[in-house]
């Protein structure tokens, strides 16, 4: 295995870009949000949480680490699905590291395998991460380390915990390593080149698929239609419309009373104000709109996919 150079020797400054992929729920969001030091990108236990191909730049004096956050990638079943993979590969093209994020606490499967196949084809630096080790013994970690170095040929390998930082500044060093001499892409008060509409909708989102089971998430799409800062009132009024796909998911997500959707709204609310600072008033609607998974053009509108 090739042996890292701790990143910023001989005053050299480092800056490129690292691909983050693996299945649904691998942990890859939730790294990025220990990595930053605030919540950047939404985390569930449900599949598709992330549909947003997005970067979060870490900037330090002696490097700047661009990550990229993808969609998990998994059989899809829709179009939605289909252009959520797209994307995910799209993310492979031209960066200087690909690291494959693999649940310690889960068996490597399948799909662990099909995406290791993936990277065969990418010809750049390969980091294997074990994640989520604080849910398993040393021996259960040992055991899924042996199997999933079998998968691909790496570059590194590296265990942690975003949940309790074990490991996390290991990878940060460890990939930054393999970073080439370079220039600062984004400003240094940057940390992601999300428009904060699309932040504001994927909060709302995010609330929605950790209160609701089955198939309602999965027909979730948020869109913010319109964000107001009143200075005097240090007050940001945002609208967001819920889009569902049957008549039936609407009365779900408004609840009896609208009960769930007061639910909702206050949820993201506490999250939007830390966010950005201020109080927030939003205003949450729901509409129906049939069948959207299953149409691409639809698909880009709400910004997903290769549509981000």
């Amino acid at each position: 295995m090739q042996q890292t150079v701790p990143a910023g020797t001989a005053n050299v400054f480092r800056s490129g870009f690292v691909t983050l992929v693996g299945r649904p729920n691998a942990g890859k969001s939730t790294l990025i949000n220990t990595i930053m030091g605030k919540k950047i990108a939404i985390t569930s236990d449900t599949a598709q949480t992330t549909r947003h191909r997005f970067r979060a730049v870490l900037t330090r004096p002696e490097f700047q680490l661009i990550l990229v956050d993808t969609p998990g990638l998994h059989k899809p079943h829709d179009a939605l699905g289909e252009e959520l993979n797209t994307s995910a590969l799209k993310a492979l093209e031209d960066i200087d590291v690909a690291a494959m994020l693999i649940d310690a606490s889960a068996p490597v499967g399948r799909g662990d395998e099909w995406v290791a196949r993936q990277l065969d084809a990418v010809h750049t630096t390969k980091a294997l991460v074990l994640s989520k080790t604080d849910l398993v013994d040393e021996d259960t970690v040992a055991s899924q380390r042996a199997v999933a170095e079998k998968l691909a040929t790496w570059d590194a390998i590296v265990e942690c915990s975003s949940e309790t930082g074990a490991g996390v500044e290991d990878f940060i060093q460890t990939v930054t390593s393999f970073l080439p001499e370079g220039p600062q892409w984004f400003p240094e008060d940057m940390d992601t080149d999300q428009p904060i509409e699309v932040i504001v909708a994927e909060f709302v989102r995010e609330k929605i698929l950790r209160s609701f089971n089955d198939e309602v998430p999965h027909a979730i799409g948020v869109v913010t239609e319109e964000m107001k800062y009143n200075r005097k009132k240090d007050l940001h009024t945002i609208s967001a419309i819920i889009y569902v796909e049957h008549d039936s998911q609407k009365g779900i997500i408004i609840g009896k009373g609208g009960s769930a959707i007061k639910r909702i709204g206050s949820e993201a609310r506490q999250d939007l104000e830390q966010l950005l600072g201020t109080r927030v008033y939003l205003d949450l609607r729901v509409k129906v709109k049939k069948n959207w998974r299953r149409d691409a053009t639809q698909i880009r509108r709400f910004g997903y996919g290769e549509g981000a």
